[in-house]
């Protein structure tokens, strides 16, 4: 099957089965604007009848103010380099394994890794990957442009780039730029060398995105020319019939991040359907919605067997020729260090 055949089937499947979905009041999951699309959820309204209920944060860090501020949901969907902070801050509770069979599909450098587990308990589940790279309307900008991050400091394109609104991406991007492709070893003078470089690059910026959609709003109109987006952003443009060209492969490199899932201390709601709903996530169902409609991948490891190497380059995923910045745990200080210095960055400082 093809990527453009899979996507076409799965969004109308998604509208047919979605249309008269309710809300289910005893799940709240606190998650990325976009996971409410219902092919994330089908077999869970198969079993209880509605849809889950969602609300959004922008941010892992927003969401981890939020939470400590005394915010309930019973879910929430942060990526790796978070959870570590997350079990510090005592927000997160280890699942039953025994109430997500899948699980046992998960790579099993993720069961093993004592950030995300610890003996018996899981605090972490994965379940979506993707990447971070350049963006960029093939129309008007072409492959030799995009060679070198650095195109993001050319004055040629200021005013008509965009950058995440996300302390790791946007870290990922400076220290790739500065000559850094595991930041698990950055030291402070990586840090520090990394946010000069954000501050050159700020001058050029039209806008900080903090979602997909809000990227491809920016990029559908002409406003924004390139930019350093998720793997979502070409998948999906394309999908709608831009001319989007995903550059994974500048002198650089190009970034990779893992996300999953969190059973939230003290959740209002179920802990019955908290568990079915990672466990029907891990699903080949939601497999085939993230890949074919959203260009990511799936933690299951089974469940991307199926797939070619021609669908997963086609979603932004396959084997690349480049450097890659994993966004792994990394030392909570310099992380804490990023998150303050961002801050300082897009404010003009």
């Amino acid at each position: 099957m093809t990527f453009t055949t899979r996507l076409l089937g799965a969004t109308a499947l998604t509208f047919i089965a979605g249309a008269a979905a309710a809300q289910d009041s005893e799940l709240l999951i606190f998650d990325w604007s976009g996971f409410e699309e219902d092919g994330y959820w089908q077999d869970y309204a198969a079993e209880y009848g509605e849809s889950p209920t969602y609300t959004f944060f922008g941010d892992e860090e927003e969401a981890f103010q939020k939470l400590r501020s005394g915010f309930r949901a019973d879910v929430a969907h942060p990526c790796s380099q978070s959870v570590d902070k997350w079990r510090q801050a005592g927000l997160i509770e280890p699942w039953d394994i025994s109430k997500v069979p899948n699980y046992q599909n998960i790579d099993e450098r993720f069961r093993t890794d004592p950030v995300f587990t610890d003996g018996d308990k899981v605090y972490f589940i994965p379940a979506d990957f993707g990447t971070t790279a350049i963006a960029y309307n093939a129309d008007k900008v072409t492959p030799e442009d995009v060679t070198s991050l650095q195109v993001f400091k050319d004055p040629k394109w200021a005013g008509r780039i965009a950058l995440p609104d996300n302390v790791d991406d946007i870290y990922a991007l400076a220290y790739l730029a500065t000559g850094l492709d595991d930041w698990t070893k950055a030291t402070q003078e990586d840090f520090e060398t990394a946010s000069a470089w954000l501050r050159e690059v700020h001058p050029n910026v039209r806008a900080y995105w903090t979602d997909g959609s809000e990227l491809a709003q920016l990029m559908g109109t002409g406003e924004v020319l390139i930019a350093w987006a998720w793997s979502e952003t070409p998948a999906t443009m394309n999908g709608e019939g831009y001319n989007v060209g995903f550059q994974r492969e500048a002198e650089e490199g190009s970034s990779y991040w893992q996300c999953g899932y969190v059973n939230l201390v003290d959740g209002p709601g179920s802990e019955e359907k908290a568990h079915y709903f990672v466990n029907q996530w891990l699903g080949q169902p939601v497999a085939d919605y993230i890949v074919g409609e959203w260009g990511y991948g799936h933690a299951n490891t089974e469940a991307m067997k199926v797939y070619s190497r021609e669908d997963l380059d086609a979603a932004g995923l396959g084997p690349i020729d480049a450097p890659i910045l994993a966004q792994l745990p990394m030392d909570n200080r310099l992380r804490e260090q990023m998150v303050a210095e961002f801050e300082k960055i897009k404010a003009g400082f």
